[in-house]
């Protein structure tokens, strides 16, 4: 893999909440037909939250992007992009980039498992 393809696959991760990846069976025109197209969409793809949306942006078979928004409160928005990778032997890896693009919410800092806090329980021990 390109120095290139390694950078963009690490901004992915940065910027992405949720990134999958997959390996088609499939040549890409046909992987994006089934994205780009409504008929073809609302069959391939899982449930409803996309059959109807409108790309927010498009490289013709290459990536498109769709604006989601949850049918119930509180109404986040997100933005899930498909992008489309050909192989030379004629499969495809698509990948999936969702990102939470409501402006209600802002992103909190991960933290470690073991982030050496004082634990809660040793408090409560004493005090008992």
């Amino acid at each position: 893999m390109s120095e290139d393809k390694h950078e963009e696959e690490a901004a992915d991760q940065e910027t992405a909440d949720i990134v999958l990846d997959a390996e088609l069976d499939a040549p890409p025109e046909k992987v994006w037909r089934a994205i780009s197209r409504p008929e073809f969409r609302e069959q391939w793809l899982p449930g409803r939250d996309l059959r109807n949306a409108e790309p927010v942006s498009s490289e013709a078979e290459a990536e498109i992007s769709y604006r989601m928004k949850d049918d119930a409160p509180p109404f986040l928005e997100s933005i899930v992009t498909f992008r489309i990778t050909p192989h030379a032997d004629g499969r495809t890896r698509l990948r999936i980039l969702h990102v939470l693009a409501d402006e209600r919410v802002t992103p909190q800092p991960l933290e470690a498992a073991n982030s050496n806090r004082p634990l809660l329980m040793r408090a409560m021990l004493r005090a008992a």
